[in-house]
């Protein structure tokens, strides 16, 4: 069976820290497939406000952003109480989007929890259409 591979880039941009919560927990008392993702999103939007934006929908005027697709792997259980670190990258620019990578590890043993990666592309909430890269976004992101 195939399984996902994602090749992560060599430098991280930014790194945060996120708690497991009982709400991130499924029915095995660990963390749930479906909550990597939204310990990914809240990571990013951690990244985003450090970057000086409010949140994702709004870089410049109407231009923010959404997920075009997600692949994660999973690596090892994280448990309630547990300390998350997420390494976040970007990369694969093109005129309307780019890549996000992020590495989820246990913060007091080092392990890769999971690794992911979404593709984002730029979304004019007005025109409801793709947008370009606002030049504000772009100069931050390519540090």
């Amino acid at each position: 069976m195939a399984r996902i591979h994602l090749t992560l880039p060599d430098e991280f941009i930014f790194t945060t820290e996120l708690p497991v919560r009982v709400s991130d927990l499924n029915y095995g008392a660990h963390v749930g497939n479906d909550s990597i993702l939204t310990l990914m999103q809240e990571a990013r939007v951690i990244f985003y406000r450090t970057l000086g934006f409010k949140d994702e929908i709004s870089f410049e005027g109407s231009i923010g952003q959404i997920i075009a697709d997600a692949a994660i792997q999973y690596k090892s259980e994280a448990f309630l109480g547990e300390l998350l670190i997420i390494k976040i990258a970007v990369d694969d620019f093109s005129k309307y989007g780019f890549d996000m990578y992020y590495v989820i590890e246990n913060k007091e043993t080092g392990k890769e929890v999971a690794r992911g990666k979404t593709g984002v592309v730029c979304f004019d909430y007005e025109k409801r259409k793709i947008a370009t890269i606002p030049d504000v976004l772009l100069s931050k992101l390519k540090l």
